[in-house]
């Protein structure tokens, strides 16, 4: 089955546009790194080690990495440096392979779940809000009926931030205000969504992290109370990482994932940043699933993370 049968052409466009810092930062390096070079030997790998490690992609999956095709040398004999680029994007699509549990298609959720119910977790700028109001979007566009909750209430501008955006998109909202109990709202919310049978249910927490053991206790309440409508919600908790930040997410990503059972990952704010490689690096290090990228402002600009299309893209 080729590329384009399962991502348009327009996505496509929009990925390749994306990327396109990320891109031009990792190849122009490469491409220098391998003027009058004629194979791939040690120098040319430390080169590379050090350009994949400024991109962030991480230390670790970057050895693996250069392990990789060092292995591919010895095995070979010789490798010409003309042949880099398409070793690299061998093993990099490889690692992803082997590090997703699975690959959607589509903005789409396993079937006999319903409401399907996602708790969105993630430190405030990442553009958590932001991404709820395009993935409420997508889900609409899709057919499905949302519900969102605003259980963020303890920074002033997050339940009126998603307010707009359900307007925005058309969506019903289920708000207490500031202040109130974030357990509270997420429990008016799912029960809202069963009365109205809702297929998708968004709800919103509290960005701080400044102290993981209140984190994790907020954040173990909120699921409690929803368990009580839906025996097994969450289905998604969905971790929020600005990938500009590049080893600061990993960072996150870690406190996130010691603190909550987080099984899918939106990396946002792609296309503003050379740092796109850290999408590797999260993938490798934490075996969690890439569910969405963000390559833009646009409501739209919210992919579903295909490995393939993403490769393919950083390398075309």
């Amino acid at each position: 089955m080729g590329i384009f049968s399962i991502f348009s052409r327009e996505k496509k466009e929009n990925l390749d546009k994306g990327l396109s810092k990320t891109k031009e930062s990792v190849f122009a390096k490469i491409s220098k790194a391998i003027i009058g070079k004629s194979k791939v030997d040690d120098e040319v790998l430390d080169k590379l080690e050090e350009i994949l490690i400024s991109s962030d992609v991480g230390v670790e999956t970057t050895l693996k990495i250069i392990d990789r095709i060092q292995g591919r040398v010895s095995k070979d004999k010789y490798l010409g440096t003309e042949q880099l680029n398409t070793i690299l994007k061998e093993e990099i699509a490889d690692l992803l392979q082997k590090n997703e549990t699975e690959n959607r298609e589509d903005f789409s959720f396993p079937t006999g779940e319903t409401p399907y119910v996602i708790m969105v977790v993630g430190v405030n700028g990442v553009g958590k809000t932001t991404t709820i109001g395009k993935l409420a979007y997508q889900f609409k566009s899709a057919g499905k009926s949302v519900l969102l909750g605003a259980s963020d209430t303890f920074r002033a501008a997050a339940v009126d931030q998603l307010i707009i955006w359900a307007n925005r998109v058309g969506v019903p909202i289920i708000n207490q205000g500031m202040n109130a109990d974030p357990a509270s709202v997420a429990f008016d919310t799912v029960s809202s969504a069963l009365a109205r049978k809702s297929d998708v249910v968004i709800i919103d927490t509290a960005g701080r992290l400044h102290n993981k053991i209140n984190l994790m206790t907020e954040l173990t309440k909120i699921k409690r109370v929803m368990q009580k409508v839906i025996p097994d919600a969450p289905h998604e908790v969905l971790l929020v990482l600005d990938a500009s930040t590049g080893q600061n997410a990993i960072e996150q990503a870690k406190q996130f994932t010691a603190a909550t059972e987080v099984n899918a990952l939106a990396l946002t704010k792609l296309d503003g940043t050379a740092k796109g490689g850290v999408v590797i690096g999260i993938s490798d290090q934490f075996k969690i699933p890439v569910r969405y990228i963000g390559i833009g402002e646009k409501m739209e600009d919210l992919q579903v993370f295909n490995k393939q299309a993403f490769v393919e893209s950083l390398f075309s």
